[in-house]
């Protein structure tokens, strides 16, 4: 049995603290009240500051970022932080953009962390698409992460990224044992684009959970931002009519403090 600590910072941003790993997802640190241009007129506001600043923050070993092109999953404080940690996994564009010790991946290629004294790591990069079909010349490139390492009792710990619920994502359910699923959701839509959508909303986690099976699902990138359109309310009446067996898996982060999952 492992566990290991995860501590919401906001919006997609989490500390996973594995065996001795400490690993930063989508990093996400500067003040609210800021405006953030999302391309073709799209934009948004940042309601909410992070719980924990970048000061507050142990040595970081890797991030892992699933794509670096929004503000509101790497925004200017974050991506001061990246030339301090050890590694940064995303995209293979986002890789070429970052550089420096960047590393690309491309959807269901791997990589391994390794380091003395602690277990490998073997990261796979999951597919995401964020929006609609044909979206992606649009919206760039985003992937998820699988996490896998010794003494997994569960399955693997999966990171969705910013995507809405399609046939990658699905294809997520059927190659991999997910134990725990680190869920981006939000339902993201902006006046301009009308009721399109560019992330899940709980509707589809319901869903997608249903072929999943996870252990534990831990609702991120869902608070915080104006273009968010579910916050935790909503997604909670979504799941007051879910089946029990699913709607049980369900763990809600309190934002700056760990929390012990069993993976």
């Amino acid at each position: 049995m492992t566990e290991v600590r995860v501590t919401h910072i906001g919006g997609p941003t989490t500390l996973i603290e594995a065996d001795g790993w400490r690993l930063l997802t989508d990093p996400t640190f500067d003040p609210p009240g800021g405006r953030y241009a999302f391309g073709w007129g799209t934009s948004s506001r940042k309601l909410a500051g992070p719980a924990l600043a970048v000061a507050d923050l142990p040595p970081i070993d890797a991030v892992l970022l699933t794509h670096d092109h929004h503000g509101d999953n790497l925004d200017t404080a974050g991506r001061a932080l990246l030339p301090g940690v050890g590694t940064v996994l995303t995209t293979q564009s986002g890789a070429g953009r970052l550089g420096g010790n960047a590393r690309g991946l491309a959807a269901w290629t791997s990589t391994r962390l390794e380091a003395p004294g602690r277990p490998a790591i073997d990261v796979t990069a999951t597919p995401a698409r964020h929006g609609p079909p044909l979206s992606r010349p649009i919206t760039g490139d985003v992937i998820g992460f699988a996490l896998r390492w010794e003494g997994q009792r569960h399955g693997v710990l999966w990171i969705s990224g910013d995507t809405v619920l399609y046939g990658g994502v699905r294809e997520v359910a059927r190659r991999l044992d997910v134990g725990t699923a680190l869920l981006h959701l939000g339902s993201v839509r902006f006046p301009l684009t009308g009721p399109v959508r560019y992330s899940m909303n709980a509707a589809g986690a319901v869903a997608l959970c249903g072929e999943l099976r996870p252990h534990t699902v831990l609702p991120v990138h869902y608070e915080g931002w104006g273009h968010f359109q579910e916050g935790r309310s909503a997604i909670e009446a979504e799941l007051s009519g879910a089946p029990a067996d699913i709607r049980d898996r369900f763990r809600w982060l309190p934002t700056g403090k760990g929390t012990d999952v069993t993976v």
